[in-house]
Parts: C-alpha cells; sequence; structure tokens
C-alpha cells in the first residue's frame, strides 16, 4: 500500500534507484573485507516483483561496520534458474551511511506466480544466493498457498533451530509477526514461567538495554549474524511485521510501561523504527515518518488467499488495568478504547468486502481470541490483547460479517494455541467469526514443557479452545480449495544445537464454516 507521495520521487530521494551518472564516474570507495557478512533477504512480494535487501558489513563489530561515510554502489542479478543463466532483471542501489548501508531494491517488471533467484555484489565479493516467489495475478486461479509464520526470536533465551528447518520447507512466503529483537540488555539468568526458576541463557547479548539508533543497529547486526536465521530468509519472501519488543516491551502509540514522557519515548521509537526498517525486507513507504513505521499491506494470492497485515502498536490506545497480565477491570469495556484505528479498520474492512478471495486471512501479533487466563476465580484476561479491548474486537468482528473463511494468524504468546473466536461473551454453541491459530516462538521462553499446569484449566473455561502446546518451533499453513492445513511444528531443544524437528499437532478448517478440526 503506497500512499501520498510518488514511488519515483520517494526511492530516488533516499538513493535506491541506480547511481546518478556523477557518482558512476567515482572510483567505488573501498572495501576492507567480505561485506554480505550479514547474509541476504526479499520481501514484500507483489505479483510483478518483491524488494531484496543487504547490508554491507565487512567488520560488524566496529564503526560504521569498517566502511567509510561514503555511499557504496551494489549491483543484483535476478535470475530464473539457480544458476543465473536466465537473468531476468539487473539493477544498482546505492547502499547510504545515513541508512547503515543498507541496501532495499524494489524489484518490478517479473512474472507473476513464479520462483525467482537473486543475488548481490559490491566490488569483487558476491553474496549468498536468496531465493523469492512473486504473487500469483489478482485474479489467477491458484491451487495452493504454503505460507509459513514465525517470530519472538529472543536472542539470549535459545538458538535459532527452527529457521534451519523452516528454511527446508519450500514455503511461499513467510509471516514474520514480530520480536525480531529484543531490547533486554545481557543476562547470565533468565526467569523461566515454567519452572519458577532463574536458568542460564543460552547466548548473551552485546552490550545493556537498547535506546539509540546506534544501540539497536548493534542489537539487529548480532541477531542478523546468525547463520540460522540467514538461512530462513534466503528460502523466501518475508511478510514483516513488528510487535512491541523492537523498541520495548508492551509499548503501544507513544506510550511505555515505564511512564516515559510522550515526546521521550517518540525518539527512542523513531531510533529503533528506523533500525527495523534498515534491517527489514521492506518497502520505501515503512521508512518511520516522525516514529511511525510499519504501513498496513495487502498480499493478494490469486482467487484463493487475500492475506491483510495489519498493524496492532501504532494506533492503540493504553492498555487497561494499568497493563496487568491475568487481571481484569473496568477499563477493558472503555468504549473509545482502539487497537487498529479507524483508518486502518477500515481499510480492512472495505478492502475484504469488497473483492474477497476463497480464504482471507488476517496477519497480526496479539491474540483476538478471548481467553480466560484461569488466573482467579474470577474471568482473568491478557491485557496485552485484543479481550482487553472489547469495543473495537467486537465492531470489528461484527463488520467483518459476511466475510468467507476468516482465518487469523498471530504469535506473541510463546505457545501454540489454536481455537474459534467468537464475539466477546458469546456462547460456544453460537456460530464463530474466524478461526485463530497462535504460533509459538523460535526461541523466546527457551526449551518448555509442553503441558503447563494451568493447560488443563485454560480449555476446561475456554470451549472454543481446541490446543495449546508449549515448545519452540513455528507453524505452516497449508491453503488451497478444500480447506486450510496446518501443521504446528516444534524443535525438541533449542539449548543446544541439532534441535529435532516435528509436527506436534495438524488442523484443518473446512471452506464454508469457521471451525477447526484435528487432522
Amino acid at each position: 500500500m503506497m500512499t501520498g507521495i510518488g514511488r519515483r520521487g520517494f526511492l530516488g530521494g533516499l538513493g535506491l534507484l541506480a547511481a546518478s551518472p556523477l557518482l558512476a564516474q567515482r572510483t567505488p570507495p573501498r572495501i576492507p573485507a567480505f561485506p554480505f557478512t550479514l547474509g541476504v533477504a526479499a520481501g514484500d512480494p507483489a505479483a510483478d516483483g518483491f524488494v531484496i535487501w543487504t547490508r554491507l558489513a565487512p567488520r560488524p563489530g566496529e564503526p560504521l561496520a569498517g566502511l567509510d561515510p561514503l555511499p557504496y554502489p551494489v549491483r543484483y542479478e535476478i535470475a530464473e534458474d539457480e544458476g543465473f543463466g536466465r537473468i531476468a532483471a539487473v539493477g544498482e542501489a546505492m547502499a547510504r551511511p545515513e541508512l547503515g548501508f543498507s541496501v532495499h531494491a524494489e524489484v518490478a517488471g517479473l512474472k507473476p506466480g513464479r520462483p525467482y533467484h537473486y543475488r548481490f555484489m559490491a566490488g569483487d565479493a558476491v553474496s549468498a544466493i536468496g531465493r523469492a516467489r512473486t504473487l500469483p495475478a489478482f485474479d489467477a486461479d491458484v491451487a495452493r498457498v504454503r505460507l509459513a509464520v514465525a517470530g519472538c526470536q529472543d536472542y539470549q533465551s535459545g538458538l535459532y533451530t527452527a529457521w534451519r528447518h523452516l528454511a527446508g520447507e519450500d514455503a511461499d512466503a513467510v509471516f514474520h509477526y514480530g520480536d525480531y529483537i529484543y531490547e533486554n540488555g545481557a543476562r547470565e539468568t533468565y526467569y523461566n514461567w515454567n519452572t519458577g526458576q532463574q536458568e542460564p541463557t543460552v547466548r548473551q547479548h552485546d552490550g545493556p538495554m537498547v535506546f539509540s539508533l546506534d544501540d539497536y543497529r548493534r542489537r539487529y547486526t548480532q541477531v542478523r549474524l546468525d547463520p540460522d536465521l540467514q538461512a530462513g530468509h534466503a528460502s523466501a519472501a518475508f511478510l514483516s511485521s513488528f510487535d512491541d519488543h523492537e523498541i520495548v516491551n508492551n509499548w503501544v502509540e507513544d506510550i511505555d510501561q515505564h511512564g516515559t514522557p510522550a515526546e521521550v519515548f517518540r525518539l527512542r521509537r523513531q531510533a529503533a523504527m528506523q533500525a527495523w526498517y534498515e534491517f527489514m525486507p521492506v518497502r520505501a513507504d515503512a521508512l518511520p515518518v516522525n516514529g511511525v513505521s510499519g504501513p498496513y499491506r495487502q498480499y493478494r494470492f490469486g482467487q484463493l488467499l487475500d492475506a491483510r497485515m495489519l498493524n496492532t502498536r501504532n494506533w492503540r490506545t493504553d492498555q487497561p488495568c494499568n497493563d496487568r497480565y491475568g487481571t481484569w477491570c473496568e477499563g477493558v469495556n472503555d468504549p473509545k478504547a482502539e487497537v487498529l484505528g479507524w483508518a486502518q479498520e477500515d481499510w480492512l474492512v472495505n478492502g475484504l468486502k469488497a473483492r474477497p478471495a476463497r480464504w482471507n486471512a488476517l496477519l497480526q501479533q496479539i491474540m483476538m481470541m478471548d481467553l480466560d487466563r484461569a488466573r482467579a476465580e474470577t474471568r482473568t484476561i491478557n491485557t496485552d490483547s485484543w479481550a482487553a479491548y472489547t469495543a473495537p474486537r467486537d465492531r470489528l468482528l461484527d463488520r467483518l460479517t459476511g466475510v468467507p473463511n476468516l482465518v487469523v494468524l498471530t504469535g506473541d504468546e510463546h505457545q501454540h494455541i489454536v481455537g474459534e473466536v467468537r464475539k466477546t461473551g458469546a456462547a460456544p454453541e453460537t456460530p464463530a467469526a474466524a478461526v485463530e491459530f497462535v504460533t509459538t516462538s523460535i526461541s523466546s521462553g527457551s526449551d518448555g514443557p509442553g503441558e503447563r499446569s494451568e493447560h488443563a484449566e485454560w480449555l476446561r473455561r475456554n470451549p472454543g479452545l481446541a490446543h495449546i502446546h508449549d515448545q519452540r518451533g513455528y507453524s505452516l499453513m497449508t491453503i488451497d480449495r478444500n480447506g486450510w492445513q496446518a501443521e504446528m511444528k516444534v524443535v525438541d531443544t533449542v539449548r543446544r544445537p541439532g534441535g529435532r524437528l516435528s509436527t506436534q499437532a495438524r488442523f484443518h478448517v473446512p471452506p464454508g464454516i469457521s471451525r477447526v478440526d484435528r487432522a
């Protein structure tokens, strides 16, 4: 979704188009070592192309990553084959120091609904090869879509083994629901919510809590050096979102949990969102303006799937109940509360109702199911979820009535959770408005027990809840005309290398009814 400014003017202003003749005549500045240490990535696919990303970092731990404070020309190739015998597009972009020497090349003019391979060149160096698939044409008759879902990758809590496994899934695209980095400083232990004990971290952050642009850049660099994460990025185009930890835990709008003055918090938000933009394979309209980044987007897979990626942080009102997890208060029913904001909500509803696909998906960050968290005899909720915002939640579900085969894809909870979405307080025998698949974390929470002590009570109190499981992993969605298949993947450990992958549960959603069945 591009709005407001001409695409070529925007890209040219950022120096993301080909170098000017003046720059092209200069001798390119020196590159002291192999510059593609952070890998490659693609994202934001369209029917005619996608974004390809890299970042020059020959010496990642040094100021300016070992480069001079000058723009560097970076060439790229797009090919129909992995051997680059059939070149489909070539180009050049500038890696500018103002953007941390990142490159976001928006490639267009490709064929719809097919895979491509890409690579970058700088000086004599050639990057690793990445793979991305263009979206099908808007009205194409698509037989199948495979969408992987992953996120919540606390570097200190565990290894990124799940990314290595996900890279082998041959997904058409990967929805990253957020929490790509965590803001916390280095620590030797963490509190394990499953055991109630302090346990050793698996590895440590390089430095204290992050606040400045340089802080956030160092944190992303440390994470991006992970080879398993690089393999995941190189395997498919990402649909990149963000949640809270890209800035700080549970922020919304210009509010954090610490009472920071809004004008001060906005400075931190601007720094964090610039770093997020610099490290994500996203289009130029995601560059933050006044600290606000991440436009909501549509990814249309022909007539089969309309996937709408939402932003549940930038325009949300403050969490009720002093943002205390496992509580409930009258603020939950605030009629003035917002999650998406009216502009985003109207875009979502009007778009899905105008030309719905056979399947329609909401790609977002916080749980939409109205779950009782069983923390007391009376009802308790997660105040950082849709359950704490009954007015905008129920309004949205009402407005989406009539949109066929609605599925919600979510993260945040560090568990696989599957169930049916109904309006607040609706009886379990009433028809559901949607089915929700909450995907567990890549590493956050470290190794989980599978079943927690509270799971049985959750299932008892929430008849629409079909499944809950605490281990690390990801999910794989396979969508066709006959149904929506969900495979909830887990690895047996993220605390040491070699974690083994398994499919912990499978589910099927039949067309025409919002019901989830075990497969």
